[in-house]
């Protein structure tokens, strides 16, 4: 359990992430996956790095247990830890040295969107489905990097409905480069980070940080604003009533603050 790094290939390496039953990340997840990327994009020997996970699914977000326990005790330590871990990831992914290949399996939700977001290519299994329940959460954020995913009014009526897409219909839109069966996921990636760890690795690199520099969005400005308002939901007391009545509903939190 937790997040690990292995290299299948010359050039490869793929951080997976671990947290069962449904990959939603404490607070110390989330800064542990952004250490994992980053140390993997400055390994001279590695040119492209992709980023998967075990058991059920990519990813469910932040795990809201955890901060139901520290609202409970009246504090507000892991809101703001999971507010900056998931900020901290999502740079990583996006400011790693060299280009990032998401595996995506099963759900991918509210964290997990804008980890893979913030990818520079999407290989997902044709039983991956994307979306943002933050509204069903208490939460908000990463519209940010949905945007990155479908078009501006998509994004949004999936945002308001907390509706999924499935990686089908993502293909369809341009944001996912290949979907195939799950049993064949992790290899597909595999073999296109090969195709681009062929590169030459400072090029590669020189690369990389030239398409970010024409970003027409500033993805870490956009993200923390996005932040601010799901401080003032919990302020407010809103987040709390809506994150209880989840946890009563379905016994296991997961969300994206």
């Amino acid at each position: 359990m937790g997040v690990s790094t292995s290299r299948p290939e010359p050039g490869v390496a793929v951080v997976t992430v671990d947290f069962p039953p449904v990959n939603a990340l404490p607070v110390r997840g989330w800064y542990d996956l952004a250490d994992a990327v980053r140390a993997a994009g400055r390994d001279p020997g590695i040119r492209c790095v992709v980023l998967a996970a075990a058991g059920r699914g990519f990813n469910a977000g932040v795990d809201i247990k955890e901060l139901q326990r520290d609202t409970a005790e009246g504090g507000h330590a892991a809101l703001i830890g999971a507010n900056r871990g998931c900020a901290e990831a999502f740079s990583a992914v996006y400011e790693c040295e060299v280009p990032v290949v998401a595996a995506v399996h099963g759900h991918c939700l509210g964290g997990g969107i804008g980890l893979a977001g913030n990818a520079d290519a999407i290989v997902a299994s044709d039983d991956a489905s994307f979306g943002l329940p933050e509204l069903d959460r208490g939460a908000l954020g990463a519209a940010t990097h949905l945007a990155r995913l479908v078009p501006q009014h998509l994004m949004r009526a999936l945002y308001y409905t907390s509706r999924t897409a499935t990686a089908d219909e993502l293909r369809a839109h341009g944001s996912v480069w290949q979907v195939v069966p799950r049993a064949r996921l992790r290899d597909t990636a595999v073999e296109l980070a090969c195709e681009i760890a062929r590169k030459d690795g400072a090029l590669l690199r020189l690369a990389k940080a030239a398409i970010n520099g024409i970003d027409p969005v500033d993805v870490r400005r956009s993200y923390r604003f996005e932040q601010g308002f799901t401080f003032e939901a919990n302020l407010s007391g809103v987040a709390d009533r809506i994150r209880d009545t989840f946890g009563t509903e379905t016994g296991q939190g997961a969300g994206k603050p």
